[in-house]
């Protein structure tokens, strides 16, 4: 373990700092400001904090290099990082310090934290998990390397215009990256098109080279992962595509400016945009490039290494190295592999082969069978032909397995085909996935059984051995001890901060739950958290929140299978209460509902103007206003929820079970002290069982239950056979909601009636109220409530992303 020795005296390292910041802002960014400029000043503390971590950061790698230990890399496409400022600072133990000598210039760091850009290298909670994963492989001491892409552009920043989701470029580069090291000597190249060529070893074995390539470079950036207070600074290293050539210096002379920087503006646009627009051919080959990118770039750097060390000699090198794979996007890292082991290092088939299966773990994100990555046979052989042929390999060898398994069943075969055949053949990349790996797992219990009881079952009868469950967690640095302060000086105050790397403990809450002091306290910290929260909708939505009201919130990717529309049909149905005076038993409430659509998922972005119009209706009506708010709070990302988080009352996740592989905002919300509305889906499962089902609203049908529903769903007669339900569908259909844009949220009401509706809005909304208003109820009772709120803190413990990591390390990377 390394540890920080010497400690410095408080004012010594204050002044340390403060000399740092000076000189940065004045010698490394060249500042002679009058005045002192905010976002300089942000830079300057930032440089001064990384200097910090560079020597940890060196000593880390050193360590690992002397032990030889094994080593995981962590393939993601996305790595939702947030602000890295605050999180380095609380990792170091500098908050004291930095706030010192920021005095010096008037100023605050919360106020100086507020120039830093969200790094939104991520959608949701998958970029997420990576990087609370990375924040608990440091905290661990566990010797893990992430790997992902530097986008120019992060997730689109997102405002609402006339209700409506506007777009607009993410450019969180725009004024550099204090944090990144660029690392030129590693740069790798990448190749692209071309064709396969064989030919013949000098000793006479036949080899394949990839030629005719149109390559890329691959330059990195290092961003260094503190962990918690130990000294071990672990690697997050992102790719850049850059240009083999700058541009045709003859072509730019010769005046055709466009076609000299052609191929430079190509090879850049690989990492111009986080999840560009794949409904275009463009988009689509965009996106298989990206995925290869990374994939390429990471095992090449990995083998270059293990070859400067090794030369030629892989016999060790799969008990040195593990690849996990973070969904599917990273999945032509086991083509790639195989390609580099075959072609490069001139490995047999069977050993290369050996060693990539016994590297490579994949973890599965989603039950949505649309969700898992299908690509166009056509495309992969026009981009990546060398890949497709290994490809087509695996799948010959596999689907002898599988014949020698099943004698006779062609119909199997045709089901584990790599290769789905049709007029237009797709690779299907995660079962490449699950065929190159030794580990395949879901990320909650219900999803991991589901995969072997329905996606991925016939896999499962061939090697059951093979699948495993990791249930998600989240770091209780960022999503309580440093997101949620008031909360965690009363945690540390009353049972000590060993919680902060080790969540179980706080169990220890529980007995203090009928505490009077503690639990005044608990509340008062609450409503100071619900203060601000109400600033920033202020801000935000120009709507004033009432902190007396119950704070309901859903915030999370705007999707079908999210159910964001039932939550919107329970908000008309309270404002149709309000306005015919059925207000007994109605308690206020402000209901906040975030998130970001995909730009080309029309449905998504019809719900986000439907949230937008009912809350304009009920916001401008002074008779609703006692008891009823609704906001969209546009732009939500990683520095939102961080407030949004510890000042929620009641967490909002109310997927159709089944669809939910396992959340991970339910979990932040939980660690805070909200109390869950949900159904028996993903995480929520083990959430309930954790906290108790006194302390979780529990509605809607379960997994088991849906077949037969579906079989005889008939939405229409549901809504005709509840007054609620009809009232509020007549509200909807009769265009009280946009009364100038005629006929505009007819496919959401198409939606709610189709029989076929695969999201079972109508059939769960009955369920769904009653639970609301026992969530309504039960908060009326302050006493109650504030013992559901601590009871759920209390039982979080499981769902820290140390204990994830810690099976992962333990049960798939044999650490």
């Amino acid at each position: 373990m390394i540890n920080r020795e010497n400690q410095v005296e408080t004012d010594e390292m204050c002044g340390e700092i403060s000399s740092d910041l000076l000189r940065h802002y004045n010698y490394t960014l060249g500042r002679l400001d009058r005045q002192i400029q905010p976002a300089y000043l942000y830079k300057a503390l930032a440089l001064s904090i990384r200097d910090r971590l560079m020597e940890s950061w060196r000593v880390t790698r050193e360590q690992e290099e002397i032990k030889k230990s094994k080593r995981v890399f962590y393939l993601s496409l996305e790595f939702l990082l947030g602000r890295a400022l605050t999180n380095a600072i609380e990792n170091l133990e500098l908050e004291e310090e930095a706030q010192q000598a920021l005095r010096d210039y008037g100023t605050t760091l919360e106020d100086v934290q507020e120039q830093e850009l969200d790094a939104g290298l991520g959608n949701g909670g998958l970029g997420r998990l990576a990087a609370c994963f990375l924040d608990s492989c440091a905290t661990l001491q566990l010797p893990v390397t992430g790997y992902g892409i530097r986008y120019e552009y992060g997730m689109f920043h997102q405002r609402i215009e006339r209700g409506f989701q506007v777009e607009s470029p993410d450019h969180w580069l725009l004024d550099g990256n204090p944090w990144e090291i660029e690392r030129a000597d590693r740069t790798r190249t990448i190749k692209f098109y071309g064709y396969s060529e064989h030919y013949t070893h000098d000793n006479g074995e036949h080899g394949v080279r990839w030629s005719g390539t149109s390559d890329v470079k691959a330059l990195p950036y290092d961003m260094p992962i503190p962990g918690y207070r130990n000294g071990t600074v672990n690697t997050l290293r992102l790719w850049q595509a850059v240009a083999s050539d700058e541009f045709n210096l003859d072509e730019f002379n010769a005046g055709d400016y466009t076609e000299a920087v052609a191929a430079k503006n190509q090879a850049e646009q690989i990492t111009m945009v986080l999840y560009p627009n794949d409904s275009s051919v463009n988009g689509k080959a965009l996106r298989l490039r990206q995925q290869y990118f990374l994939a390429s770039a990471s095992m090449q750097d990995v083998l270059a290494d293990w070859a400067a060390d090794n030369g030629e000699d892989f016999s060790d090198f799969a008990s040195k190295h593990c690849f996990q794979l973070n969904d599917t996007h990273p999945t032509l890292a086991v083509a790639e592999l195989m390609r580099l082991l075959i072609d490069e290092h001139f490995l047999a088939w069977d050993q290369a082969w050996q060693i990539t299966t016994q590297t490579m773990a994949y973890t599965n994100h989603t039950l949505l069978p649309e969700a898992l990555e299908k690509w166009s046979v056509r495309l992969m052989q026009e981009l990546l032909p060398r890949i497709m042929d290994i490809i087509y390999e695996v799948n010959a060898r596999f689907l002898a397995e599988v014949t020698l398994r099943w004698p006779g069943d062609t119909e199997r075969q045709r089901h584990l085909s790599l290769i789905e055949e049709g007029d237009d053949p797709h690779v299907r990349m995660a079962y490449l996935a699950i065929v190159g790996s030794s580990s395949v797992n879901g990320v909650a219990a219900l999803h991991s059984q589901l995969l072997k009881a329905g996606l991925f079952k016939n896999f499962y009868e061939l090697w059951p051995n093979k699948f495993n469950n990791k249930t998600n967690g989240v770091t209780p640095r960022r999503w309580l001890a440093f997101c949620n302060r008031p909360l965690s000086n009363l945690i540390n105050e009353t049972i000590g901060d060993n919680w902060v790397t080790d969540l179980d403990k706080l169990n220890e809450l529980k007995k203090f739950t009928n505490d009077p002091s503690f639990c005044a306290k608990w509340d008062q910290i609450k409503k100071s958290n619900k203060e601000n929260l109400a600033d920033l909708v202020m801000e935000q939505c120009g709507v004033q929140f009432d902190t007396e009201y119950m704070f309901d919130v859903q915030v999370k990717r705007i999707h079908e299978y999210k159910r964001q529309l039932l939550n919107i049909l329970h908000v008309i149905h309270l404002y149709d209460r309000i306005k015919r005076g059925d207000t007994q038993n109605l308690k206020p409430r402000c209901v906040l509902i975030g998130g970001k659509a995909a730009p080309g998922y029309a449905q998504a972005k019809l719900t986000i103007k439907l949230i937008n119009n009912v809350a304009a209706v009920i916001n401008a009506d002074p008779g609703v206003a006692s008891y009823l708010k609704f906001v969209f709070l546009p732009n939500y990302r990683v520095s939102s929820m961080e407030v949004i988080c510890a000042a929620t009352d009641l967490s909002e996740q109310i997927s159709t079970a089944g669809k939910e592989a396992s959340g991970t905002g339910n979990m932040k919300f939980m660690m805070n002290g909200a109390v869950t509305i949900g159904t028996y889906d993903g995480a929520n499962i083990e959430i309930l069982d954790a906290v108790g089902p006194e302390n979780f609203f529990l509605f809607g049908l379960k997994v088991e239950e849906l077949p037969e529903y579906r079989r005889l769903h008939q939405p229409s007669q549901i809504i005709e056979q509840d007054e609620d339900l009809r009232r509020v569908m007549q509200l909807l259909e009769c265009g009280h909601f946009n009364l100038f844009e005629p006929g505009l949220f007819e496919p959401i009401v198409a939606a709610v009636r189709n029989p076929y509706d695969p999201w079972m809005v109508a059939a769960d909304f009955r369920a769904y109220i009653e639970a609301q208003q026992m969530a309504s109820n039960a908060y009326d009772d302050r006493t109650s409530w504030l013992q559901r709120s601590i009871m759920n803190t209390a039982t979080s413990g499981r769902f820290s992303s140390d204990r994830t990591i810690r099976e992962y390390a333990q049960d798939i990377w044999k650490l």
